[in-house]
């Protein structure tokens, strides 16, 4: 173990510095690349099941389990936030193009009139507090996480299609590229460390899933019937570097979510998913 961590310390986050004048696009179709030649066995497809392509074995099981999840009573009560009416009585879907359906592919977005990142979440806080409601906590699992666990299957078999255009936008992508590449915590681990230097390897018990496609399925749920969106596993990766993470919602991850999201681009979402 002790060897691992060593070497993992030791390679790179290289890329990030080196890239810095990237355009998002180059960024992305540099990673497939690299991910083409270390798995050529993997078709494009694939990276949307994460460390599961690696393991026929695993990914079997998963799919298994999702023909009967263990969790439809949560993605039930999402539902149920979803269609139950506000004071004034409008639904969320009347927040969103189309009722909502085939819309999450498009989020994260950078709003040029607020100056920032808008996640998916973020619009449904935007929703609610429009129509007088109070918002969400970003790390509430009950009510946010059930929310969205409902909101985005509405998006299911849609392809990622972020935007990066603007220098307010360049600029987010920018800063959420430099937080992927930057090394945290006591362990002195980036992102990439693990999820482009070490993706398919195995870190104590668990393979290593590659960027590309991670954003397309969440959230996700653990033990389950827990659910985790995205940001609640960024913070739960910096935990276990021992790094002190931003609070979901951040602007530091919300520009995280913005790079991690776009490097997605043109995979097929599925929300939401078991995991262990």
């Amino acid at each position: 173990m002790r060897k691992l961590i060593l070497a993992l310390i030791g390679l790179g986050a290289l890329a990030g510095p080196a890239a810095a004048l990237a355009s998002p696009e180059s960024d992305r179709e540099a990673l497939v690349r690299q991910f083409e030649k270390h798995f050529p066995e993997l078709k494009p497809g694939d990276y949307v099941y994460g460390a599961l392509a690696f393991s026929p074995d695993a990914k079997a099981q998963y799919e298994s389990i999702m023909e009967f999840p263990p969790f439809l009573e949560e993605i039930d009560q999402g539902k149920k936030m979803w269609e139950t009416p506000f004071k004034n009585g409008k639904t969320y879907a009347s927040c969103f193009p189309n009722g909502g359906r085939n819309v999450a592919g498009h989020y994260p977005y950078y709003d040029d009139k607020l100056g920032k990142v808008v996640t998916f979440e973020m619009k449904l806080n935007m929703c609610r507090e429009a129509n007088g409601e109070k918002p969400y906590g970003y790390g509430d699992m009950k009510t946010m996480g059930l929310l969205e666990s409902y909101a985005r299957t509405l998006s299911d078999g849609m392809r990622v299609d972020i935007k990066v255009q603007g220098s307010g936008a360049e600029a987010a992508y920018e800063r959420g590229k430099k937080f992927f590449y930057t090394r945290h915590g006591q362990l002195n681990f980036a992102c990439a460390s693990c999820h482009v230097d070490s993706a398919g390897k195995v870190l104590r018990t668990e393979l290593l899933s590659p960027v590309v496609g991670q954003a397309t399925h969440w959230p996700v749920f653990r033990a389950a019937t827990n659910v985790v969106t995205l940001q609640k596993r960024y913070a739960g990766c910096l935990k276990n570097i021992r790094a002190v993470p931003p609070k979901p919602g951040s602007e530091e991850f919300n520009d995280l979510e913005y790079f991690h999201t776009y490097l997605s681009n043109g995979l097929v979402m599925h929300s939401s998913v078991f995991r262990k």
